[in-house]
């Protein structure tokens, strides 16, 4: 079997953004509806990604500085000029970035458009269901053998 790519990986492939005068406040609010863990900055300008903004940043940057979310802009805080894959990138290169550089989100772009977020979270589902089917496998086992 092929490994999957991030883009294959990816349950949804939506960009959630925000521009760069966005209060942080507004990134926690945009991020808690949409469930996710990062926002992705934009110039609204061309469209460029500026940075990302990601659940750490608001821990690090914001909420352990004690600086107002409602007066603190995302480009104060935001992760500059992310490191960025294209979608045909495999999960478990995808990966060993995220791991050796110490993060959890990674922009999946492809030339200048931008897809999404793939999420360590993403690399989890395929392998989650493999081991509840073994488990269940186990457990039906267990009970035929008495």
């Amino acid at each position: 079997m092929d490994e999957r790519t991030v883009i294959q990986s990816m349950p949804q492939h939506r960009v959630i953004s925000l521009g760069p005068e966005a209060t942080v406040h507004k990134a926690a609010v945009v991020m808690t509806h949409a469930n996710c863990g990062s926002v992705l900055i934009i110039d609204p300008h061309d469209g460029s990604l500026l940075g990302i903004l990601t659940e750490r940043d608001l821990m690090t940057r914001v909420l352990a500085k004690a600086a107002d979310p409602a007066k603190t802009l995302v480009s104060a805080v935001m992760t500059r000029n992310p490191r960025c894959v294209p979608p045909e990138t495999t999960v478990s290169d995808a990966m060993v970035i995220m791991i050796e550089r110490g993060f959890r989100h990674l922009p999946v772009v492809s030339g200048s458009k931008i897809i999404g977020v793939f999420s360590a979270r993403d690399a989890l589902p395929r392998e989650i269901g493999t081991a509840f089917s073994m488990a269940e496998f186990h457990e039906q086992v267990n009970d035929a053998l008495g």
